[in-house]
Order: C-alpha cells, then sequence, then structure tokens
C-alpha cells in the first residue's frame, strides 16, 4: 500500500467512550438477561419465604413438643417417643471428619468470596475491561491482599474443632487454590509450548507468581491465622458434646448425605446459570463483559439460595438423627459446580467452534478451575450460613 496518507480526522466522541463500540450492548442487555435476574430473584424470595415459612412453624411445634417433655417426669419421659433433631444435641457440635481439609476449605472459600465481592465492587466502580489483563492482575492482587481472611477462617475453625497442626493446616488452606491454578496452567503452558502458541505463559511470569505465594500470600496467611487463633479459636458450643458419639439409625434412601449433596447445587444453579452464559461468552466468544452490576446481583442471589438450600437440607439431615452436618452441608452447596462443569461441557459442543487437543485442554482445564473455585466458594457460604442456623436452633433448647 502505497498511498497512505497521514490526514487525522478529528472524532466527536469523547476519549473515555470510545471504547463503547467494542461493546456490546444489544447482547448484554437483552431481554432474557433482564429477565434472568428478575426471575432468579423471585426465586429467592420465594426460598427465603419458603424456608422462613417451613422453619418457623416447624421449629415452633418442635420447641412446644420439647418443652411439653420437660414438664413430664422421668417415667412418662422414658416411655415417650423422641425423636428429632433434639437427640442428637450431644454430637452435632462433634469435630467433622478430616477437620485439617475441612477447615483450609472454609478458609479458602471465604477468601474467594471476598475477592469475589471486591473485583466486581472496583470493576463497578473502574472500567476494568478497557485494558486487557487489568482484571486477571486486579484479581490476583486482591487475593494476596485478602490472605488474611482465608487464615483467620479456616484457623479460627480448625482451632475450635481441637485441631493440633495449625502449621500444617495453615500451609495447605494457603496453598490450596495456588496451588490448583498453578498446576493447571503448568499443564496447559506445555501444551501450548509444544504447539508455539501466543497463549503460553512467560517463565518469568511464573516465578513472580511463586514469589507472590511464597512472599506475601504465606506470611498474610500466618497473620490471619494466628488472629482466627486468638480471637475465636476457642470452643464455644451450646451443648457439651458427649464423650461416646451416637450410633446414626437407619433412613430413608433420600435423606443419606449422598442424595442430599447431589441435589443441594440443582437450585444455586439454576439460579446463576443464565449469567453463566453470559460470562462463558465473554471468555470464551470474545465478547467484552461489563455488567459488572448483574455479576454483583447474581453473586447475592447465589449466597441467599445456597444458605436457604443448605439449611433446609441440614435440617432434614439432622430431624433425620444424622449429625454428619459439616461435609454435607459444604458439600451440597459446593455441588454447584459440577453443575456448571456439566454446563460447560454443553456451552462447548454447542456453542463454540473449538477443535483440537491444544483448544480443548485449555478449555475444559479453565472450565475446571473456575468450577472448583466456584465450588468451594459456595461451600463455604453453605457451611457458614448453616452454622449459624445450627448453633441458634441449639441454644434455644432446653438440655438437661
Amino acid at each position: 500500500m502505497s498511498h497512505l496518507s497521514g490526514k487525522m480526522e478529528k472524532s466527536d466522541v469523547k476519549f473515555e467512550d470510545r471504547f463503547d463500540k467494542y461493546l456490546d450492548p444489544s447482547f448484554f442487555q437483552h431481554r432474557i438477561h433482564w429477565f434472568s435476574i428478575f426471575n432468579s430473584f423471585m426465586m429467592v424470595i420465594f426460598l427465603v419465604g419458603l424456608v422462613s415459612m417451613i422453619l418457623m412453624r416447624t421449629l415452633r411445634k418442635d420447641y412446644a413438643r420439647y418443652s411439653k417433655e420437660e414438664e413430664m417426669d422421668d417415667m412418662d419421659r422414658d416411655l415417650g417417643d423422641e425423636y428429632g433433631w433434639k437427640q442428637v444435641h450431644g454430637d452435632v457440635f462433634r469435630p467433622s471428619s478430616h477437620p485439617l481439609i475441612f477447615s483450609s476449605l472454609i478458609g479458602s472459600g471465604c477468601q474467594i468470596f471476598a475477592v469475589s465481592l471486591i473485583v466486581i465492587i472496583v470493576a463497578m466502580i473502574e472500567d476494568l475491561y478497557t485494558e486487557r489483563g487489568s482484571m486477571l492482575s486486579t484479581a490476583i492482587f486482591v487475593y494476596a491482599a485478602t490472605s488474611p481472611v482465608n487464615g483467620y477462617f479456616g484457623g479460627s475453625l480448625y482451632a475450635r474443632q481441637g485441631g493440633r497442626r495449625w502449621i500444617k493446616q495453615m500451609f495447605i488452606g494457603a496453598f490450596l487454590i495456588p496451588a490448583m491454578v498453578c498446576g493447571t496452567a503448568f499443564f496447559i503452558n506445555f501444551i501450548a509450548i509444544y504447539y508455539h502458541a501466543s497463549r503460553a505463559i512467560p517463565f518469568g511470569t511464573m516465578v513472580a507468581v511463586c514469589c507472590i505465594c511464597f512472599f506475601v500470600i504465606l506470611p498474610l496467611n500466618l497473620v490471619g491465622t494466628i488472629l482466627g487463633r486468638n480471637l475465636s479459636g476457642q470452643p464455644n458450643f451450646p451443648c457439651r458434646v458427649n464423650a461416646v458419639p451416637r450410633p446414626i439409625p437407619e433412613k430413608k434412601w433420600f435423606m443419606e448425605p449422598a442424595v442430599i449433596v447431589c441435589l443441594g447445587g440443582i437450585l444455586p444453579f439454576g439460579s446463576i446459570f443464565i449469567e453463566m452464559y453470559f460470562i462463558f461468552t465473554s471468555f470464551w466468544a470474545y465478547k467484552i463483559y461489563y455488567v459488572y452490576g448483574f455479576m454483583m446481583l447474581v453473586l447475592v442471589i447465589l449466597c441467599i439460595v445456597t444458605v436457604c438450600v443448605t439449611i433446609v437440607c441440614t435440617y432434614f439431615l439432622l430431624n433425620a438423627e444424622d449429625y454428619r452436618w459439616q461435609w454435607t452441608s459444604f458439600l451440597s452447596a459446593a455441588s454447584t459446580a459440577i453443575y456448571v462443569y456439566m454446563y460447560s461441557f454443553y456451552y462447548y459442543f454447542f456453542k463454540t467452534k473449538m477443535y483440537g487437543l491444544f483448544q480443548t485442554s485449555f478449555y475444559f482445564g479453565y472450565m475446571a478451575v473456575f468450577s472448583t473455585a466456584l465450588g468451594i466458594m459456595c461451600g463455604a457460604i453453605g457451611y457458614m450460613g448453616t452454622s449459624a442456623f445450627v448453633r441458634k436452633i441449639y441454644t434455644n433448647v432446653k438440655i438437661d
């Protein structure tokens, strides 16, 4: 091309609005998007109403029954049919199995939640989409800075459950998510180098990430763990824990923890899955995602739905006199991740035109990381809500 003219055209578009032509308002502000948010919102109102109604009515009935039993003399009480969640009061605050892994997961989930919240708020205030990689660098910075959150919640929970190896717990909590992300990135990187792809991560970047892990995340996590252990590490349960665990009675198949876990993720997934479509499309189909207000709403909806669902699941479980509620509440909320990952398969085969080993491993590798992180976050939210609920109902019961 020889006839390059050096003529500059004056543009009427303001400098800060220049990026707008790359945005696709008709895609993101589509009626379906608004409708899905409205739909999810109705589901939240319905669920919260349902949970509060069920729990208010049944708990009131339970409390009335238990206080009536209090007034009976010992002879009548022995003949009375004691059943329900009050029976497991001596076991409900027993430490979960594998407390080390459990508290590390809860700590990590709280941290991911804090990161999601802060990054979305920053993205709503600043236009992070205008520069490539600014979203990722913000997320990494916020993740490193919120490490004390992980240490605090993980460390205090581990101490309350009577854990002794707190340094090991701190290391696992600090490196759980970074190890998962870096492991996946390294694996995909080998394939990228083999294909000479531009997506290969430079060696310098990898070293920098490792330095952040050891010199920023670990010390901050240590600070959080020490604070958590000292400020809220004392086991202050409303009921005494029995020395011998009581046997768990036989129950119907749908009351088994495994079934509850599988069903628990359906409603939280239902409340976010249309938003997932928009997020996937912005990630894999080069649309620029900029409607962070929607994302904030969806995060709030997801939290409320998750807490409601896990509280109901836990109530049924405790009523069946099964006191293994900690892992059940975590996993029933975390199973949302399985549904998101299954949805990513549908998205890959029907919505993208990807093919070949490199693109497939890139897609499924990073979707696995995304789904797992989402699952850990939902699990922690579910457990935190349920924990408050369990503590509340057992505080109000008179136990001899």
